[in-house]
């Protein structure tokens, strides 16, 4: 978290010198010890009460190394450490987390393009998400990001989870294992927790143990819960595989008893939120920033609200879902969600379309009266397939205008509103996962040459900073006026979404559609933006099968796809100028 609350302390112990190792020891209020140890090799020549100080000699041209390593235990006793094995040499500690990483690299679809920049940036984005595997009770996650959010996140972690799906499927249904482990199952006003609703996120630590922080978990989201079903349906279609579903069955009609019963609780037929908690968050989108949510003129919006994206990812979640009922039996089930889906988006589209501004409000606070703000919320919403065709365009038109597309990428708050800050959290800024579902929303809508736009400004604002390493977020300023993106002070880097970003680009301008319970990969008339001439993926996974695919663009713009080989049962379909054209492994 960025911002504490007020706490209480423990008992600071002075530092001292053990066993060559320099201690730091805190007594917790929590009644547990908490022990940094600092380990240096060679041992200090002078070491100092709070510190080392070396006596170094260079010969010329000569170089010597000090290596420091930390170690950090919780409730060991004094005498921990005294049997410690010696540090690694750094250099073999660092050989060590290559072969790990290079492992992960290995067991994911593998990308190569005869551009260096995308090999770089993607190669950077899946070194990030392995960084940021975490296991919590035997299954892994992806932690939301570094330094502030190293932990479980409901919206993150699935969000992460679903666009990593063509790569490594099975991060996702770990994580699904997890969530539906911490989901609510009681009315409790301080966690904001409700039965069927997905948490939030999970804090361990002082705080946490004396309760002075709602987050043991926290579940003050309202677009976990959806976000938990649709990556049900999307894991299930690219693994062909109904175990998943199945095993989460109550899970799953709890989430969805959650949205029509405590997440409508107006009955307007909207999934809204309105905290109960009184340390709680007062915006509980992704947009969680006490200011995020505004009306044209400024004000904030006020609650209960209900975002535009997030009746999107009720109407996905519904609709993906009744799939899977129906090849489980159960039709009428499967109808009835059809039905909802389909009423949610009759209803979405008369009320939250603003005709005078030919966009979608950000939101219908409370009484349901628009905030009418142009932002880049309703984007996700076209990812989500909510919106009419009719609206499609406008809306794209909108989200590329000058006043949301900073050269760099989209941003969250157009530059022409009141509350617009090109470095305010979630007033101006650009937001690269933000951006990934945009793209694909406009490929949904058949915007290619827009989606090959902003993929473009994505990528190149990644080569600017450090490693490749795209961060949660950077500011909002004008490319035309900033030759570099301008860094975001205190953004998470690396961050999982923001290292989901580009691989889901990629998924979403190849038009990758995983159709597992078939057999088959759909590829929907892939695209490459004008700097990728080739690409190729290799061991793609669809269900038990792998395929290598080459995509290559011609001068004219068009993309042929090459199967170059198949490895198992499927079918690779590819959709092109109203052809289909089948290629298939004997």
């Amino acid at each position: 978290m960025r911002g504490l609350f007020g706490q209480k302390l423990g008992h600071r112990c002075p530092p001292l010198w053990e066993d060559g190792q320099l201690v730091l020891r805190y007594q917790g209020a929590d009644k547990i010890e908490r022990v940094l140890s600092i380990q240096f090799s060679p041992i200090p020549t002078f070491p100092k009460d709070n510190g080392a100080r070396f006596e170094v000699k260079l010969e010329r041209a000569k170089k010597k190394e000090i290596h420091i390593s930390f170690s950090i235990t919780e409730g060991a006793n004094k005498h921990a450490q005294a049997n410690k094995p010696p540090a690694r040499d750094l250099s073999e500690a660092k050989a060590l987390l290559q072969s790990y990483a290079n492992r992960w690299l290995e067991s994911t679809t593998q990308i190569r393009s005869n551009s260096s920049l995308l090999n770089n940036v993607v190669e950077r984005s899946l070194r990030d998400l392995y960084l940021l595997r975490t296991s919590l009770e035997g299954e892994q996650f992806f932690a939301a990001g570094v330094p502030w959010y190293v932990t479980l996140f409901g919206r993150d972690s699935l969000i992460a989870s679903l666009q990593t799906l063509a790569y490594n499927s099975g991060i996702a249904e770990q994580t699904l294992r997890l969530m539906a482990r911490y989901q609510g199952t009681k009315i409790d006003h301080w966690r904001d927790e409700e039965p069927g609703k997905i948490m939030h996120e999970l804090r361990v630590g002082e705080m946490a143990h004396l309760n002075e922080i709602p987050q043991t978990p926290y579940y003050g989201t309202v677009d976990a819960t959806p976000l938990f079903l649709v990556l049900v349906a999307r894991h299930a279609a690219w693994t062909g595989e109904l175990a998943l579903f199945n095993d989460l069955r109550d899970h799953i009609e709890s989430a969805l008893s959650w949205i029509s019963i405590y997440g409508d609780q107006n009955q307007d037929g909207y999934l809204e939120y309105q905290s109960s908690s009184k340390n709680g968050l007062s915006n509980q989108g992704w947009k969680d920033s006490g200011d995020a949510i505004v009306n044209s003129d400024g004000s904030l919006a006020q609650p209960a609200i209900s975002l535009v994206e997030v009746q999107g990812y009720v109407y996905l979640a519904k609709a993906s879902l009744a799939d899977l009922y129906e090849r489980t039996g159960e039709s009428a089930r499967a109808q009835e969600l059809r039905d909802q889906a389909e009423a949610l988006r009759s209803r979405f589209n008369r009320e939250f379309w603003l005709e005078e501004r030919q966009f979608y409000a950000l939101a219908l606070p409370a009484q349901n009266r628009p905030a009418a703000a142009i932002s880049s919320n309703p984007g996700q919403a076209l990812w989500t397939g909510i919106v009419d065709a009719k609206n499609a365009g406008p809306t794209v038109a909108r989200l590329l205008s000058e006043e949301m597309f900073s050269g760099w990428g989209i941003r969250t708050l157009s530059s022409k509103e009141l509350r617009y800050n090109p470095i305010g959290y979630h007033l101006g800024t650009v937001w690269p996962h933000d951006n990934s579902l945009i793209v694909a929303g406009f490929r949904r809508y058949g915007f290619d040459t827009e989606a090959c736009r902003v993929f473009t400004a994505i990528v190149e604002a990644a080569q600017h900073f450090e490693h490749y390493r795209l961060p949660e977020v950077f500011a909002g300023f004008d490319r035309e006026s900033y030759d570099v993106p301008v860094r975001y002070p205190v953004a998470c880097h690396p961050q999982a979404w923001a290292a989901g970003a580009v691989p889901y680009l990629l998924q979403a301008v190849l038009g990758l559609t995983a159709e597992g319970f078939e057999h088959r990969l759909r590829i929907r008339h892939p695209i490459l933006p004008e700097f990728v001439r080739w690409l190729e993926l290799h061991r793609l996974r669809v269900g038990h099968a792998h395929a290598d695919l080459r995509f290559e663009r011609a001068q004219n713009g068009t993309v042929h796809v090459t199967v170059v080989n198949i490895d198992g049962d499927l079918d690779v379909v590819v959709e092109d100028g109203g052809e289909d054209v089948r290629k298939w492994h004997v």
